[in-house]
């Protein structure tokens, strides 16, 4: 077994806490959750919707798929949380598909929490796997 590498995305936003913005071990890439936050002007105020918010988190989990030379085509599972989950749900969902072929969308877990870093209504995070 190799060494896991730790991963740190040029252009990805700053992590809100201490992480690594991808762990890599055999193959898998494990992505920590994205925020919706613009890594081009981090103070900038999050939007103001979910879909807004929604389509920031996966511009950032592309950027950090990309910096390891992957794409949302090699996802395999995603994670979905919103703090908002009956208000949001729908609308997040209407984003979030069009990001993946309908033939190959990764399996999902979607669940309502209390709360998240920079009051973010959305964080998703992923697994994947290189070819």
């Amino acid at each position: 077994m190799t060494a896991p590498l730790f991963h740190m995305a040029a252009g990805a936003p700053t992590p809100v806490a201490p992480f690594s913005h991808a762990v890599e071990a055999e193959g898998w890439v494990f992505v920590t959750g994205q925020m919706p936050n613009d890594p081009k002007d981090e103070a900038a105020p999050l939007p103001a919707g979910i879909e807004g918010q929604t389509r920031n988190v996966m511009a950032n989990l592309q950027t950090v798929l990309a910096s390891v030379g992957l794409g949302l085509e090699h996802v395999l599972v995603a994670r979905v949380y919103l703090t908002h989950f009956k208000e949001d749900y729908a609308a997040m969902n209407a984003v979030y598909e069009t990001y993946f072929d309908p033939a190959r969308r990764p399996a999902r877990t979607c669940v309502g929490v209390t709360g998240l870093a920079l009051d973010a209504r959305v964080e998703i995070d992923l697994l994947a796997r290189r070819p």
